[in-house]
């Protein structure tokens, strides 16, 4: 099982992108109030672009998470999250990536995406995974604009004929 980490905080902020300094993303506890709401929309959408939860494999829960970040903006409100499941020495997967609807199309995603990208490369691990599905087009071209790459479908994905994988190899941080 994935162990849990708490970065600090100095590190769980993520550095404003593009001069952007009305958002703060930090490290939360994947079951505090926000994520539940955040992760509860997300699966509603999903849902509604599927026709039923398609998820294969295991749920992400916060003990198999090492990582979860919400996105705030400068009155508090959540924007989005993103999670971080270690799968193998080096390798992790980005789960529940969302952004509320209100807050599409302004960079938010790429934020997020980012500061996963960030803890991800703290914590030590050189390529990062994901899944996504033909009815996220959104979310495949961020991954693809950020130089994420069609891989084959692994582990619970392997043969699941909504699943669509990628993966990107991350430079490693100065710690």
């Amino acid at each position: 099982m994935p162990r849990r980490v708490r970065l600090p905080v100095a590190v769980c902020h993520a550095a404003p992108i593009a001069a952007r300094p009305d958002i703060a993303i930090a490290q939360e506890d994947f079951d505090a109030p926000d994520a539940v709401v955040l992760r509860a929309e997300l699966e509603a959408e999903l849902v509604r672009r599927y026709g039923a939860d398609t998820e294969p494999g295991a749920k992400p829960t916060a003990s198999s998470v090492a990582l979860f970040l919400v996105a705030r903006d400068a009155g508090g409100t959540a924007l989005g999250c993103g999670a971080l499941r270690l799968l193998d020495f080096g390798v992790a997967e980005i789960k529940r990536m969302y952004v509320r609807p209100q807050a599409r199309g302004t960079g938010r995603g790429r934020q997020v995406l980012a500061a996963l990208e960030r803890h991800a490369a703290i914590l030590g691990v050189q390529r990062l995974v994901l899944e996504a599905g033909p009815e996220q087009p959104e979310a495949v071209a961020l991954y693809e604009r950020a130089g994420y790459r069609p891989i084959p479908c692994f582990g619970a994905y392997a043969g699941a004929p909504l699943s669509r994988c990628y993966a990107r190899q991350l430079e490693p941080v100065a710690r």
